[in-house]
This record gives C-alpha cells, sequence and structure tokens, in this order.
C-alpha cells in the first residue's frame, strides 16, 4: 500500500497553484516529514508542529480523506 507521502505527491506539478498542491510541494522539500507513516495522528502532529502555512491542517485533513477512501477502504 502507499504511503500517505506518496499520495500526496500526486498533487505536485499542477498548472494552476491551489492550497493541494502547495502543500504537496511543502511536504517534497521537508526532508524531516514521516515519509513511511500511514498514520494519521503521526502526521497530523508533524503537521500541526510545522504547520506550513494557514489552513493546512484543513488541506491535509481532506487529502487524508481522499486517502484513505481510494487505498484503505478498498
Amino acid at each position: 500500500m502507499r504511503s500517505f507521502y506518496e499520495y500526496v505527491l500526486t498533487y505536485r506539478g499542477k498548472l494552476k497553484d491551489d492550497a493541494e498542491s502547495r502543500l504537496a510541494e511543502w511536504i517534497f522539500h521537508d526532508h524531516d516529514f514521516p515519509k513511511h507513516s500511514q498514520s494519521y495522528d503521526e502526521i497530523s502532529n508533524y503537521l500541526e508542529w510545522n504547520n506550513p502555512f494557514n489552513g493546512s491542517l484543513a488541506v491535509f485533513d481532506q487529502l487524508w480523506d481522499e486517502y484513505m477512501n481510494t487505498y484503505i477502504d478498498r
């Protein structure tokens, strides 16, 4: 199963900059991000301590729901 990190990187490189692609870019460039984690709590806590921009936690929650629907709830 793919990690959340692998999933979120699919949002990089969009022609139109949006919150999802900004979070994906930030995660890509953050060398300490828990790249192999599949734990909501671990990633959410990391983002709370290293909040990249206003609203990023809401974007994370949205992307996490999509990740769970795509890879976990099958």
